[in-house]
């Protein structure tokens, strides 16, 4: 059975980044470096899990979560993913928003059939 795609995140609270943007059309490297920075993040401290969805349309939604608005601030600043920003906006990207939330309360159901937490 393959991994849940529901981040197991710890008890509230915590921040979430939510990304949702709308692709232009093409690769043009796009995809190597969407997983070069959920590797990159991962080793960030303060990265607690990612989500991250993507329609036929070319939108997508990427959730992010981190234990303080600190390890946010420092992903933002990472230089190479300072170089996946400036890419987005001059290649990937047609538009996207960027919003950060303070999670208060999260609850999950793990089916006893499918994913386990």
């Amino acid at each position: 059975m393959s991994a849940s795609p529901i981040a197991a995140t710890p008890e509230p609270p915590y921040y979430a980044v939510i990304f949702t943007n709308a692709r232009t059309d093409g690769e043009r490297g796009y995809g190597a470096m969407a997983e070069k920075m959920v590797q990159l993040a991962a080793q960030q401290p303060g990265f607690l899990g990612v989500e991250s969805v993507r329609g036929a349309d070319g939108a997508g939604i990427t959730v992010s979560y981190w234990d303080s608005e600190l390890a946010i601030t420092k992903w933002k600043q990472h230089a190479e993913h300072q170089v996946a920003q400036r890419l987005g906006r001059e290649i990937w990207y047609a538009d996207f928003a960027l919003r950060v939330a303070k999670v208060e309360r999260a609850s999950r159901l793990v089916n006893a059939q499918g994913a386990t937490a």
